[in-house]
């Protein structure tokens, strides 16, 4: 159980939060929708993971850029077309059959999930300004975890306009902005780290313990959006689900990373609190 009134280093103390990659979807749910959502909570999700997309006309959508001809079956970026149009649209399932679950408004999203759990905001850097304003909005700040790679542009506009949320960079192979952006007053609270190899400096033992000896937080991805991009160095879900599960997901939380981010929340839930039991 979360509880907001502590940081969330102190909330993944306990083993690792578990962190719904864009809800839970399957079947007749699709991802990025309130359906999905309200799945992610009733399977235990700690964070929920969630993209933005912005309309033609300046409104922030929940919906993985570029995904509009797999997920929507049209041809157009949301970006390419007026919200008049874009509130008119609904997901496809997995059969490639339309379903109820309409494109929901970031607002509405927000709304929702205020004090439900914690909220990773993907695709935060498409525009820094106008998604910090819509979190202030809906007054999710405490509950929200924004991230972006480390290139300048985007972490001088996190300093400027969203230094009191949590944030985490995305580093891979080494990380040489934590300790910087903590001196220029982000709150920076850990990293999103990816590597392809075990020997990579941000999944040593000694990086992860240095993290958590200054309080941050350390989190991993053992999702599979495309076999050919490394993210885990293939300590992943398919390794977990299809019947290695310490080799998969075992390997990072003996690592002791803070949160996972996964397709299969309920299965790597109740894996942890197994290893918990023993």
């Amino acid at each position: 159980m979360i509880d907001f009134s502590k940081s969330l280093f102190e909330n993944a103390k306990n083993g690792p939060l578990v962190c719904a990659h864009r809800g839970v979807s399957g079947a007749d749910i699709p991802c990025n929708t309130l359906s999905a959502f309200k799945a992610a909570l009733a399977q235990g999700a700690d964070i929920i993971e969630l993209d933005v997309s912005k309309s033609r006309d300046g409104k922030f959508y929940v919906f993985h850029p570029g995904m509009e001809k797999a997920h929507l079956g049209i041809p157009m970026l949301l970006s390419a077309l007026p919200s008049k149009v874009i509130s008119r649209l609904h997901f496809l399932n997995q059969d490639n059959t339309p379903t109820v679950c309409e494109v929901n408004t970031l607002e509405e999203v927000l709304t929702f999930l205020k004090g439900k759990c914690y909220i990773n905001i993907d695709k935060f850097w498409i525009d820094i300004p106008g998604i910090t304003e819509i979190i202030r909005k809906t007054g999710v700040e405490k509950q929200v975890i924004v991230k972006t790679d480390t290139t300048e542009k985007y972490l001088k506009q996190v300093a400027q306009f969203a230094s009191d949320f949590m944030f985490m960079p995305i580093v891979s192979k080494k990380d040489e902005v934590t300790d910087r952006l903590v001196s220029e007053g982000v709150n920076c609270i850990g990293a999103e780290v990816l590597f392809k190899l075990e020997s990579d400096e941000v999944c040593s033992d000694e990086y992860i313990k240095s993290m958590h000896e200054k309080g941050r937080i350390v989190w991993v991805n053992s999702i599979v959006y495309n076999y050919r991009a490394v993210l885990s160095a293939g300590h992943t879900d398919n390794i977990a689900v299809t019947g290695e599960m310490d080799r998969g997901w075992g390997w990072l939380i003996d690592k002791k990373f803070d949160i996972i981010q996964t397709d299969w929340c309920l299965m790597l839930r109740n894996y942890i609190d197994e290893r918990k039991g023993k």
